[in-house]
């Protein structure tokens, strides 16, 4: 069984071993698994119900790590994507007074459209015409993303009226994440295996011996009913009926759409799977996101879309979708294990996130800075990432001044044509969100 296992996923020729990927999927489902808690907090606030949305974002990751990882074989997971669940709760069912029910007919009749466009391949078409420099700066935007994210979740960042960030007091469970993250970075400075994984272990046992987590009351409890959100989305399609409704729906396509592409992009570049600028089986990994998607607004939680903590799967040596196929049992696990995982908190996965960010900021230096025209695109993408606190919105500001600085630089005619209906696209993009 192992052996016809190893065969499927080319370990062997990945440079990989069971126990590596093992390992890997771990690392990832641990850097992930706060979306269990945190997706049905942040759509709770729609009015759906909690219990019935964890068990859809368990579900719907489940189906589409698994599909990831046996169809495409690649180490990426999926879940429902944060930002987009929050443009559904606080943009369109509370600022749009949308009811939920709505607003889940809507996702819906997004993913049929995302699946259509993946089957005709306009998905890779685009992906593939995205020059190589901006793709190396999307990997670097989304290591600047994430290292932000680990910074404020840890607390070594705050929020501040007058400066818009600052650095964070040095008390409490900030004291976990420096631990964290000292510990963590020694580790990988020495190479050792596992070392972001190690971390996140010693960080989680000594916040229980400090008193900082608290331990569980229980180990083992039954899955939530599915049955308040299951197919609501089809019972209400008839209710997309307005110019504004349209609009959300078009909001929800494009900004999953865009988020996924740069997220997979940005994780085959730091496991070196791009060959000539492309992605390898990139149809089978947009197939099996857009199909989780589909799968999650009928289960009943926002749009899915790739993960950027499979990072942290990668960095420990995760290559193959035995890493993918890990993640997406351990959520089926989850589903029954959920006091386990409350143990797992922000401070203990945000020094894996930091690191992680160390590693995939290292692209940035095959970006051709010395080129004024790739520079400002590519430098807007990098930056736009964590300051705007979005992958799709960092890409669109990098991709409406690529157009425009090559042309500026005599260069317009390298642009790829895609690149140019991208332009327009993401203008619409931004006056969509604006209006």
């Amino acid at each position: 069984m192992k052996e016809k296992i190893d065969n499927y996923f080319g370990l062997a020729e990945l440079g990989t071993t069971f126990k590596r990927e093992l390992l890997a999927g771990f690392t990832t489902f641990i850097s992930m698994a706060y979306i269990l808690f945190v997706n049905p907090s942040v759509l709770g606030a729609s009015g759906m119900n909690k219990g019935a949305v964890f068990t859809a974002t368990a579900l719907a990751s489940a189906l589409g790590c698994l599909m990831m990882g046996i169809l495409s074989k690649y180490p990426i997971a999926t879940a429902p994507g944060l930002g987009v669940n929050a443009f559904f709760a606080y943009s369109v069912c509370i600022g749009m007074k949308i009811p939920w029910q709505t607003a889940l007919a809507g996702v819906f009749i997004a993913s049929i459209i995302f699946l259509i466009i993946t089957v005709f391949k306009l998905r890779e078409l685009i992906i593939n015409a995205i020059p190589a420099d901006l793709k190396y700066a999307i990997s670097g935007g989304i290591g600047l993303f994430i290292a932000f994210i680990g910074l404020a979740d840890g607390g070594l960042i705050v929020a501040d009226k007058s400066t818009i960030v600052s650095l964070g007091g040095f008390s409490g469970t900030t004291w976990l994440t420096i631990f964290g993250l000292i510990l963590t970075a020694i580790l990988m400075v020495k190479r050792v295996p596992g070392g972001i994984f190690i971390g996140m272990v010693a960080t989680s046992i000594l916040g229980i011996v400090l008193g900082m987590i608290k331990l569980p009351t229980e180990v083992f409890s039954m899955a939530p009913s599915l049955k308040p959100t299951f197919l609501v989305a089809v019972k209400h399609i008839g209710d997309i009926n307005s110019l504004q409704l349209v609009v959300v729906v078009l909001t929800f396509l494009l900004v999953t759409f865009f988020d996924t592409a740069g997220t997979l992009v940005g994780l085959a570049q730091q496991a070196g799977f791009m060959k000539d600028n492309k992605m390898p089986r990139i149809g089978e990994a947009l197939m099996s996101d857009s199909t989780a998607m589909l799968a999650g607004s009928l289960l009943g939680t926002s749009p899915v879309s790739a993960y950027i903590e499979s990072s942290a799967g990668i960095a420990v040596g995760g290559r193959s979708g035995l890493t993918a196929v890990t993640t997406g049992v351990l959520f089926i696990f989850g589903l029954f294990f959920s006091p386990l995982l409350s143990v797992v908190t922000s401070q203990v996965t945000a020094p894996a996130l930091i690191i992680v960010g160390v590693l995939m900021a290292q692209s940035m230096k095959n970006v051709k800075w010395e080129k004024l025209e790739i520079a400002i695109p590519s430098f807007l993408i990098l930056l736009g990432m964590p300051l705007t606190y979005s992958i799709s919105d960092g890409l669109a500001l990098g991709f409406i001044a690529y157009p425009i600085t090559m042309i500026a630089a005599k260069r317009g005619k390298e642009v790829h044509p895609i690149m140019y209906i991208l332009f327009f696209v993401f203008i619409l993009f931004f006056w969509i969100l604006s209006h």
